[in-house]
């Protein structure tokens, strides 16, 4: 295969997916020009047009209920399934065949996330008709890859198949929070759509790279060293808080990535549901009550109403419709209407309330049985989760205060929203004084970002740093004569060193060692906060003072049972935060990847 001709950024958005793309030839990031792919999809039954992002509905509908070929593709013109703006749109009258928030299913652990579970609740109540297609959450984002990767091939790579997608370098975003299954889950799909080599990265750092390359070389002007920027991104399924410390080595500025926030299934899903119910709740004071289904399709279009008040502050109301139950579709329509008044005061007063640095998120009250579906936030208040983000470093002698906030996601383009939280921090502040970074883009700055990532992991641009805040070490069964009554002593072997940063990677190539496969092993993951002078294979004997054991892989590693293969070590620590360990045997190109998540520990 030729050398890649693009750097492409994705951004796999709950809500929204978006391209970036930018020369991977570029040799000075000045000249660097990243650029968002539009992306032809089906924007009405027959109709095909680009937009900048593809929505990340996937819509699996009965023969009767799309025009003959009116999902067809110039790639596919007997499509079954839609992908986009139509799948979003047509969904909100046929939710029961819509596939929405599979990102969000992707995390949710109550699920076996490769079984065809969406969409969830898929037959209409009381109908004997069959439920139709579904999907596993890994099937439904692999599908969302599968068409951004088929319309680039046949946009970008039409007469050159080296420009197909699949052969360039490709680097696919995922919330901060992600947990190292949701991660793996989240490669096994990009794997399905034909993306086998895609890199991860966070959504918060690719946003504030996203702002450097927009630039054009002036951050250096916006922060100084010292700074320490809380990058804010709530998007459509989640809320992701970072916090990136700005210092100064030599007379340039730096950066590093020294905190993460735990995963919060909290984002725009939950304000769309808020309005759908405040709607509901008005409708049934007038005598008209919403059922199960027609719940899920004013879900749907109440976000929809939301997203054009958000952005266009000229409107001040939208009509909302409902499809009736009766036998008349027009005559069962049922019309409502949004109004900015309710949006501003549901999404401001509910999910950013006024509240105190010291407060926390809410428990609610534990039912015996509950309802089974995704794993929202117990607590919608996002302010109150970044009071409790910021108290999270503990170990600190100092409060955690940030001096600016970078702010990315679609919620954040409403500037109602942006105020309240620059006033809660301001409160918070010792000083009172906190600065907002000019985003500029909240939509598409993550895909830009990726791709720009992209460029400065060639060394063209400044990287994020992230080092690991320990030694890492697996344990390694000693070889020596077996004793009775006393198992052989395990020695601490130092695959991932203090300070190794994130995104870089080692080998152990002047060793060999002894791999079990095709039959149940474990394997001991161990860490130190205190011998920072270890280096990649140094063997430590007497551990046991030092190293602490942090946890124990269970696992049988594919082969013959019992086999013994003679193998050299190869790691990477990803910009994601786990700790891939890979066992290269000695004798043929085989390969057994380990993985471990650090920022867990």
């Amino acid at each position: 295969m030729s050398e890649p001709v693009y750097i492409i950024g994705i951004d796999l958005g709950t809500t929204n997916s978006v391209v970036a793309y930018t020369e991977a030839t570029t040799e000075r990031i000045e000249d660097a020009r990243i650029r968002i792919f539009a992306i032809p999809q089906v924007v009405d039954a027959g109709t095909v047009e680009t937009r900048q992002a593809l929505p990340s509905f996937v819509l699996a509908p009965q023969v009767q209920e799309v025009p003959e070929g009116g999902l067809g593709l110039p790639w596919n013109e007997s499509a079954q399934l839609a992908v986009g703006e139509y799948a979003r749109n047509r969904g909100e009258e046929i939710p029961q065949r819509l596939i929405s928030s599979a990102k969000s299913w992707l995390c949710n652990t109550l699920v076996d996330r490769k079984s065809p579970v969406l969409p969830w609740k898929g037959a209409t109540p009381g109908s004997s008709a069959a439920e139709g297609r579904k999907m596993s959450p890994v099937e439904a984002s692999a599908a969302i890859l599968t068409h951004m990767r088929d319309a680039w091939n046949h946009t970008m790579a039409a007469t050159d198949s080296n420009r197909k997608m699949e052969n360039q370098l490709v680097y696919l975003t995922v919330p901060a929070s992600f947990d190292a299954v949701a991660r793996e889950l989240t490669i096994e799909a990009a794997e399905m759509a034909g993306l086998s080599h895609a890199v991860l990265l966070e959504e918060p750092q690719a946003a504030f790279y996203a702002w450097i390359g927009a630039s054009d070389g002036a951050w250096h002007d916006a922060v100084t060293a010292g700074d320490l920027v809380l990058v804010c991104d709530v998007g459509g399924g989640t809320s992701d808080f970072s916090l990136i410390q700005v210092g100064e080595e030599e007379g340039n500025l730096t950066l590093e990535r020294v905190a993460v926030g735990n995963h919060l299934l909290v984002g725009g899903d939950n304000m769309d549901l808020a309005l759908a119910y405040s709607l509901a709740r008005d409708l049934a004071e007038q005598g008209t009550k919403l059922d199960t289904w027609q719940m899920n399709g004013l879900w749907h279009s109440c976000r929809r109403a939301k997203e054009k008040l958000l952005s266009d502050t000229d409107l001040d109301a939208l009509q909302v419709t409902i499809l009736g139950r009766g036998s008349s579709l027009i005559g069962g329509m049922i019309t409502t209407e949004l109004t900015r008044d309710r949006v501003d005061s549901i999404l401001r007063d509910g999910f950013f309330p006024l509240c105190e640095r010291s407060d926390k998120p809410k428990a609610a009250a534990r039912a015996g049985i509950r309802e089974f579906g995704l794993a929202f936030e117990a607590d919608a208040a996002i302010t109150r989760h970044l009071a409790s983000f910021l108290d999270r470093p503990g170990d600190r002698e100092k409060v955690i205060n940030p001096t600016c906030v970078l702010f990315n996601g679609g919620v954040m383009k409403a500037a109602l929203l942006r105020q309240r939280i620059m006033s809660i921090l301001g409160d918070w502040s010792e000083t009172g004084s906190i600065r907002e970074i000019e985003a500029g883009d909240y939509d598409l700055a993550v895909a830009r970002g990726a791709a720009y990532y992209g460029l400065a992991r060639q060394g063209k641009g400044i990287r994020i740093r992230s080092g690991l805040e320990r030694s890492y070490y697996i344990g390694i069964a000693a070889a020596m004569p077996a004793v009775p009554g006393m198992p052989a002593p395990t020695k601490a072997l130092c695959v991932a060193p203090f300070g190794m940063e994130e995104g870089t990677s080692a080998q152990i190539k002047d060793q060999e060692f002894i791999l079990v496969v095709g039959q149940p092993v474990v394997f001991d993951f161990l860490g130190s906060t205190t011998r920072q002078e270890d280096t990649v294979g140094t063997v430590v004997e007497d551990w046991h003072e030092q190293i602490e054991a942090l946890t124990t892989l269970e696992t049988t590693l594919a082969g013959e049972h019992g086999q013994v293969i003679p193998v050299t070590l190869e790691l990477e620590v990803t910009e994601v935060g786990t700790l891939q360990l890979y066992c290269a045997s000695t004798a043929d190109d085989k390969r057994w990847k380990l993985e471990f998540n650090v920022r867990e520990q």
